[in-house]
């Protein structure tokens, strides 16, 4: 039996890796912010526990849920496409102290490539590249970022992934049929959940704590032919895009997570 594992979030992305983790044998506990998912939780062999941060407390089974644990896996979007005034920086905060008195040796948390910003010269991004984020989301997420690297009492890695797409949710069913769309020149940067699954499981399973990783498909085509191609391809109505202004964006490069864990991607988006 591999060690115990607290996984701070089970939604699309962290379900699924919960359930890679407990075919591991790794022991799992799952937080969810629903009762409604504890049944569901257990059911799959991950020990449920009901946790709500906010911005001025932590509520819920949060004790019991990292009791054990060596290591967490934080996994929730900031939120502030539906609340654009919330202080997520405080939200982790409140929850980092809990993981300094429960001595978790190990924080991997789930950022994103939106800490960087889309330019008109399409930089290479690299695992290297300072984040120089102007939005209110990107910049919450860089102030959690250095947060936990900068507090000692646990080892962190940063895992920024760039868009996330499966079967059943892909950028393309959102931007079909809709007109007027900017940026029709830049690349796009897209990951597929089997590969941030994977990604994550060889972190943990070969311990490379204290590293700050980007993870994107190679494969950047612009945004304008990859989307037509996809909604032709699936009987989409096709996106129109506007080419009125120079496009801004950037390519994710992910050379330095792929050397580091010997990785092979295996979803094409």
């Amino acid at each position: 039996m591999k060690t115990q594992i607290s996984i701070m979030g089970c939604g699309w992305l962290g379900l699924p890796l919960a359930q890679k983790l407990v075919n591991e044998d790794y022991i799992v506990n799952g937080s969810t912010t629903s009762t409604d998912k504890l049944e569901a939780l257990q059911k799959q062999r991950i020990n449920p526990f009901l946790v709500t941060l906010t911005e001025t407390s932590i509520s819920g089974s949060y004790s019991q849920f990292l009791t054990g644990s060596d290591t967490v896996i934080i996994n929730i979007p900031p939120g502030l496409r539906k609340k654009p005034t919330k202080n997520h920086v405080e939200e982790i905060r409140h929850f980092m102290y809990e993981i300094e008195k429960h001595k978790i040796k190990n924080v991997l948390y789930i950022s994103s490539t939106s800490v960087f910003e889309n330019t008109v010269n399409f930089p290479v991004i690299t695992a290297k590249t300072h984040p120089n984020a102007s939005s209110e989301s990107g910049k919450q997420l860089i102030a959690i970022e250095e947060m936990l690297q900068a507090n000692s009492n646990f080892k962190t890695t940063i895992l920024r992934f760039g868009g996330l797409f499966d079967k059943t949710r892909h950028p393309s069913t959102f931007l079909s049929g809709k007109t007027n769309i900017s940026n029709p020149e830049a690349p796009i940067n897209l990951i597929h959940k089997t590969d941030c699954i994977a990604i994550i499981s060889a972190i943990l399973n070969n311990d490379f704590w204290n590293v700050t990783l980007n993870a994107a498909h190679p494969a950047h085509p612009n945004k304008k032919a990859y989307y037509e191609s996809y909604c032709e391809r699936h009987n989409l109505p096709l996106p129109k895009f506007n080419s009125s202004e120079d496009s801004k964006g950037k390519i994710i490069e992910s050379k330095i997570m792929v050397q580091l864990l010997n990785y092979k991607f295996k979803e094409v988006p």
